[in-house]
């Protein structure tokens, strides 16, 4: 109280709030000195003169002519218009050419190689995943094998040539829907399916190419981390969400006899039985496969038999789609958990006290990889048939009726060309968004990158490449987020810790084109593999989308402020929006989020999932009204792009600034 300010606030403070806030200015204002650390015997001279108090006696002063008073937005030499065709292209290309063999260099480390190990299995599944879906969705014009060449091709072209070879491209949901809503258009008016979608992907690549031209990709200041952190949210949600459901998926094919007694396992069977009442369709497989009825054992078929002669099955061991698998699902559990609690685990065992730091960090790196390795010998070794990795073995088109070249026109009217203009539209606003949200995120100031990026040189790559996967009847692929993210989590460079219990220090990145080209290289080499491959149970690869998922969650400060919803004040971590910015300002911003994640995850989950990137461009717009509801200055502190650790840094430095004002001697 013998302070002047203080004593004024204690006597007009309302509530504890106004007390506890007149605590911290006095706390920020005073030199404390440890009682350990004085020494009776030295006299601490007084300040020269003493600063005056009358900034303090103006609260507020600071709030808007502050260094935060202004979002900062994502800015820097890429993100510039230039005002000639092609002039960020042109850019990109002068600004990534020095770098372009220090990204071979840099790639050889061991580092890169547990990168790429790991990657590969987590790209593999989704991509012959993603083939199968389309397979089932198109009546097999475009599978799995038309799915693993696109990947490849395109892969090994972006990571040779991109911009930002840290980023991975993939298939994504939205996609799958428009390549669905396509098929069944062209079924109902008798077009060629492969022709007008060639069109389409034509259009799409030349709309993304004028993009480039008149640099487009400078919208991408406009994409704050608001909007960022909801996509990458919803992104990783998915993932996680997915990995689950494809686990419970199982169930369906390995069916679980529940509530069965032991003591009547001796009389349990499930044999196979000809239909009772066999469908018309039944009757015509039967006619054209010369199959007579009468004269074949029932009893004595195969499931995989009974089924192809769509026979029936009968018996107390029996499931709806056929006979109970014992122990296989429960098996599927045990390896999808193990897959995931072992990857976390030994990915933390970089800080253990166990082993010399060489080791412990060449287990944290090929953490993923050592688990699949593992998890493989395991399942080998218990032999429960659990379902399988298959992988297609011969290189050629699905169906007979295509090759790799598709005529554009084909037997399509020629009006078709013009009207493949209105969906391509939408497909390229669905590959913008998409490649420069992931884009974004991958450039975030937090990785420190130092290489630069190109936007601009990016999306032409995906352009070109659409084009081509186009022409040959592939799956269109652009950049993914969770893929994206891993792979820069998977290659972070720490400092080595010197000092017992020292943590170590976050450097940067190790920028480098080699981890995506191997990974894509070894994709389309796949067709050679089957050998190998075929031994991965999908219950562990479903594992490693579990565990790419919740890794891509951590650093996203969204989840961080949903936290602080159940989190006592006292209990609060010391992010430096809180020291800012009053809570219910946090919880609204975090609630406003959470509502357009919400929204975002309905439509990607109805029918209207093709909309999906247009719904992700008017977060930009919901982020623009929210100027109305926070402060300039509460915005930059809830929405900047700085790193949370430097704007920490910036903070103490100005408070130990105040600190020798107040004590210059």
């Amino acid at each position: 109280l013998s302070g002047q300010v203080f004593h004024d606030v204690a006597y007009k403070a309302k509530d504890r709030a106004d007390l506890v806030a007149g605590i911290d200015e006095f706390l920020d204002q005073v030199t404390v000195l440890p009682p350990g650390e004085w020494d009776p015997s030295i006299r601490i001279e007084p300040p020269k003169n003493v600063p005056s108090q009358e900034k303090r006696k103006m609260p507020g002063a600071l709030d808007e002519s502050s260094s935060h008073s202004k979002p900062e937005k994502h800015s820097g030499p890429e993100l510039e218009r230039t005002g000639r065709l092609f002039g960020g292209l042109v850019l990109d290309v002068k600004r990534k050419a020095p770098w372009f063999w220090s990204d071979f260099r840099d790639g050889l480390s061991l580092q890169c190689l547990a990168s790429f190990l790991f990657l590969y299995c987590a790209c593999m599944s989704p991509v012959i995943t993603f083939g199968g879906l389309l397979g089932e969705a198109t009546h097999g014009h475009i599978s799995a094998m038309e799915s693993l060449l696109g990947a490849s091709m395109t892969g090994v072209v972006y990571s040779l040539f991109a911009g930002q070879p840290l980023t991975i491209l993939g298939s994504t949901g939205p996609v799958l829907v428009f390549e669905k809503i396509l098929y069944k258009f062209c079924k109902e008016y008798t077009l060629s399916y492969l022709s007008l979608r060639t069109c389409i992907g034509l259009w799409t690549a030349f709309f993304c190419v004028v993009l480039v031209a008149t640099d487009a990709s400078c919208l991408v200041c406009y994409i704050t981390r608001f909007t960022e952190e909801a996509f990458a949210s919803l992104i990783c949600i998915i993932f996680i969400y997915e990995a689950l459901e494809k686990l419970s998926h199982l169930r369906e094919t390995f069916p679980v006899h529940m509530h069965s007694k032991l003591d009547l396992l001796t009389i349990y069977y499930c044999k196979c039985e000809p239909p009772a009442h066999p469908s018309n369709e039944t009757l015509r497989i039967w006619r054209s496969s010369g199959v007579n009825v009468s004269g074949i054992t029932w009893g004595n078929l195969t499931v995989t038999e009974c089924r192809s002669l769509h026979g029936e099955f009968h018996g107390p061991a029996c499931g709806h789609n056929g006979p109970y698998a014992p122990n296989v699902l429960f098996w599927c559990c045990i390896l999808f958990f193990s897959t995931f609690v072992l990857s976390s685990l030994l990915k933390k065992f970089k800080t253990s006290r166990y082993f010399p730091t060489r080791v412990r960090s060449t287990v944290s790196d090929f953490a993923v990889f050592l688990t699949i390795v593992i998890m493989v010998l395991i399942d080998l070794g218990i032999g429960i048939p659990s379902p399988k990795l298959h992988v297609p073995h011969v290189f050629k088109p699905t169906r007979d009726d295509r090759g790799w070249l598709i005529n554009p026109i084909g037997p399509n009217p020629w009006w078709t060309v013009l009207a493949a203009l209105i969906p391509a539209l939408l497909c390229t606003i669905l590959i913008f968004m998409d490649q420069q949200i992931t884009a974004v995120i991958v450039n975030r100031k937090e990785h420190r990158l130092k290489k630069g990026c190109g936007y601009h040189l990016d999306l032409f790559m995906v352009a070109v490449m659409l084009g081509v996967c186009s022409v040959m009847g592939l799956p269109w692929f652009v950049a993914a987020t969770v893929l994206s993210i891993t792979h820069v989590n998977s290659l972070k460079v720490e400092s080595d810790c010197s000092a017992p219990g020292e943590q170590p220090k976050f450097l940067g990145i190790r920028e480098q084109r080699v981890t995506g080209l191997m990974i894509f290289v070894l994709m389309g080499c796949s067709v050679f593999f089957t050998s190998v491959l075929k031994f991965i149970p999908m219950p562990v690869l479903y594992g490693v989308f579990l565990y790419m998922g919740v890794s891509s969650l951590r650093g996203i400060q969204f989840f961080d402020r949903l936290k602080l919803f159940w989190m006592p004040a006292k209990h609060q971590p010391d992010f430096i929006y809180l020291r800012h910015v009053p809570l219910r300002k946090v919880h609204l911003f975090t609630l406003i989020q959470l509502l357009c994640l919400v929204l975002l995850w309905a439509i990607k989950a109805s029918r209207a999932a093709i909309i999906f990137p247009m719904m992700v461009l008017a977060l930009v717009f919901v982020r623009k009204v929210m100027d109305f509801c926070f402060s300039k200055r509460e915005l930059s502190f809830l929405d900047d792009l700085m790193p949370e650790s430097k704007k920490k840094k910036l903070d103490d430095a100005k408070n130990e600034a105040k600190e020798e004002e107040v004590m210059p001697g």
